[in-house]
């Protein structure tokens, strides 16, 4: 008789090995960012002070942070604007070179070596780029100004991080710089996954290139998109490397973004947590409500009128199944 073997469970021991991240998570993360929910209702300012429930108007820090606070508004308006303009020309470069790239017809060469130099800003530290350009731009001595020098002549420098206008395109084409690469692998590997019989199907049609690209490959790769805009939108609405530390927000405010205000009411002498708290919560809602536009917006119309006849049909028939 042959002896019948039991069959091994594996279930548990994927369990036993998620408990580090699920302990690490609940400790670092989810605490964390129940705790910032409370402090938004409290009086908490400083490390000793009590967190003292507002009752009688618990959204009071809310409200004199968006209504009240113009330093708040004017962060806002700075990180708006400097995402916009880094975000444009970066998804526009990065669209060229996934069109550049993908092209079987240009039988590019070294596609792996240039696809590695434009994606290696982001592999570099954001402090490490902040010196780099912080040192570029110096003055009175730096590579920019001893160009202008060696143009104008002497005593003709130029102090470019205190001019508002200039230190916000500083802090733009940084950010531009250094994650239009990452946006353009992303993008290549949505196109990578096309099945190449549509292309070939397109190019024996007489489909030219431009047509290719933005009737076949912009709209199978919706998803890719969608993400890249999404991580995009979070990424660009929580910067704060780079203000710091290339100008600290300066000068007069001009590269002041919403985390550097956080920053400067939680440890930057006030200690004003639960107005930083009520700071970080409206921007966690501002950031929810864009991405579910943007969500919306780039939707498959076709998926979803289909999903309503589909809604429609189930309609009819327990109407039928009810009226018999």
């Amino acid at each position: 008789m042959q002896k019948k073997r039991g069959v091994v469970d594996y279930t548990k021991y994927g369990y036993l090995f998620s408990i580090p991240f699920m302990v690490a998570f609940l400790i670092f993360t989810l605490y964390p960012v129940l705790y910032t929910c409370y402090i938004g209702f409290t009086t908490k300012q400083g490390l000793i002070s009590e967190a003292n429930f507002l009752v009688d108007d618990p959204f009071k820090n809310f409200r004199e942070v968006l209504f009240e606070s113009t330093l708040f508004r004017l962060a806002l308006k700075n990180t708006v604007a400097i995402w916009i303009v880094n975000f444009i020309p970066q998804m526009g470069l990065a669209l060229l070179l996934t069109a550049w790239f993908t092209d079987n017809r240009l039988r590019i060469k070294c596609k792996g070596f240039f696809k590695v130099i434009f994606y290696l800003p982001n592999i570099i530290t954001m402090a490490s780029v902040a010196i780099l350009f912080r040192a570029f731009f110096g003055y009175p001595m730096g590579p920019v100004n001893d160009i202008v020098t060696k143009i104008k002549g002497p005593g003709s420098e130029i102090y470019f991080l205190i001019k508002k206008t200039t230190t916000r395109n500083i802090v733009s084409f940084i950010q531009f710089w250094m994650w239009y690469g990452y946006t353009m692998v992303q993008l290549v590997s949505g196109v990578l996954g096309i099945d190449p019989s549509i292309f070939e199907a397109a190019e024996i049609d007489g489909a030219n290139r431009l047509q290719t690209f933005f009737k076949i490959t912009i709209p199978s790769i919706r998803t890719i998109l969608l993400f890249t805009l999404v991580t995009s939108l979070i990424g660009g609405l929580n910067m704060f490397d780079i203000p710091m530390l290339l100008a600290n927000g300066g000068p007069d405010n001009a590269t002041l973004t919403t985390n550097l205000y956080i920053y400067n009411q939680a440890f930057s002498g006030s200690y004003k947590y639960n107005t930083a708290a009520a700071a970080s919560m409206i921007m966690f809602t501002i950031i929810v409500v864009c991405s579910a536009i943007l969500f919306y917006c780039m939707r498959d119309k076709d998926e979803a009128e289909l999903k309503k006849l589909r809604k429609l049909e189930r309609k009819e028939q327990r109407k039928a199944m009810a009226g018999a």
